[in-house]
């Protein structure tokens, strides 16, 4: 299965996975991959750990588009260009007040509100609401030929998958109408049972400056209900359109494939489209049947001719002895990988790759070509066989 046709036809590749798998070295990698086939593209990353930046040879980036350098790299098709861009959830949501208020002057209010100020600071998953609603707004203006969204680690994964309809619940008429119910009633001197309890403890401990400010707040957000649902259900429609693709990265390991076995299991669930598998930083070791004397004693006893005979012989031993560990290893990776494929296959679309561990650090734009090399110039096992 050739994975680089798979790659011309997608337009959203949404990267996740548990922390410390490679996940974002692997959304940089895609991307890179996209950009010097001759597209336009934006690789946006949540991951509170910015390692985005440390993968593009960059110091840091923000909230802005940012242009990567590929002059120096042989082989860039024409067209092809690699933007990266590191989400900000409080300027994303001030934007998104911007599009969705009906007047300046509601805008104005809100963004000057108290209660809005703190909402958008601590809001609980704003990071992850935004970053959905950025990557609507990059996709809406279609100016980039493929996008690549790397998420943060599991917990905040989950967020990111559930926080599309999180701010409509948020604002669902039913809860704004018993706030402003108690917020008039307050005023009127008429309120009864759980709110006047309520509004009666907000005030004593945070003044009554709060409860108006919370009052306005709920009043002005009362006519954005409408705005928010309809660009909720836009994004549900993004993330499940024929042109996304959910890639789970894990790595060799029983805790990561136990994640990457429940993001898949979510994908079937959300019935969100399942692109494949990368099972990342894979042992490679060839030669089963190797043996150490064999293959290198000549060579050691040439090479150590004036020192004791033990020594050269001590050395191949060693050398053997790390090679069946080694080759121990390896195996044990793949039988991993395997495990997870077959609970898979057959339910899910998409690929199966495997990608060798790198013997150095992935930390520029060359290794980040070779980690795509690996993943896209070796053929794929289809994860529905």
């Amino acid at each position: 299965m050739d994975l680089n046709p798979w790659l011309d036809r997608t337009k959203l590749v949404v990267c996740v996975g548990a922390g410390g798998v490679g996940k974002t070295t692997t959304a940089a990698a895609i991307a890179l991959r996209g950009a010097l086939s001759g597209r336009r593209t934006m690789v946006l990353t949540i991951d509170p750990a910015r390692r985005l930046a440390n993968s593009l040879g960059l110091d840091q980036f923000g909230n802005r588009e940012a242009r990567i350098d590929l002059s120096g790299m042989e082989g860039v098709k024409p067209g092809g260009e690699l933007w990266a861009m590191m989400l900000d959830a409080r300027s994303t949501f001030d934007a998104l007040i911007h599009r969705v208020a009906p007047s300046d002057e509601v805008r104005e209010r809100i963004l000057a509100n108290h209660v809005y100020r703190h909402m958008a600071d601590t809001f609980a998953g704003s990071q992850d609401y935004m970053a959905s609603e950025k990557i609507y707004d990059v996709a809406a203006l279609g100016t980039y030929d493929l996008l690549v969204l790397d998420t943060p680690p599991v917990k905040n994964a989950l967020d990111f998958l559930e926080s599309p309809g999180r701010l409509v619940n948020f604002l669902d008429e039913r809860v704004l109408s018993w706030f402003l119910d108690g917020s008039r009633s307050s005023r009127g001197g008429m309120m009864f049972g759980t709110s006047k309890v309520v509004f009666y403890l907000l005030g004593r401990v945070f003044g009554e400056q709060f409860i108006d400010d919370l009052s306005q707040f709920f009043r002005d957000f009362e006519g954005l209900y409408e705005g928010f649902r309809k660009r909720h259900q836009e994004v549900l429609d993004m993330f499940r359109a024929p042109t996304t693709q959910f890639v789970t990265v894990c790595a060799p390991s029983e805790s990561s494939v136990d994640v990457a076995s429940f993001f898949l299991s979510e994908f079937e669930r959300r019935a969100l489209p399942c692109g494949g598998i990368i099972v990342n930083q894979v042992h490679a070791c060839s030669g089963q049947t190797h043996d150490a004397e064999s293959v290198l004693g000549a060579t050691a006893r040439s090479l150590g001719g004036d020192l004791p005979p033990a020594v050269a012989a001590s050395v191949v031993a060693r050398l053997g002895m790390a090679h069946r560990r080694l080759h121990t290893l390896a195996m044990a990776d793949h039988a991993l990988a395997r495990g997870l494929k077959s609970r898979y296959s057959g339910r899910l679309p998409g690929f199966f790759q495997e990608v060798p561990r790198m013997e150095d650090e992935v930390h520029d734009l060359p290794s980040l070509r070779e980690v795509g090399r690996a993943l896209f110039d070796q053929d794929a096992a289809p994860l529905s066989s």
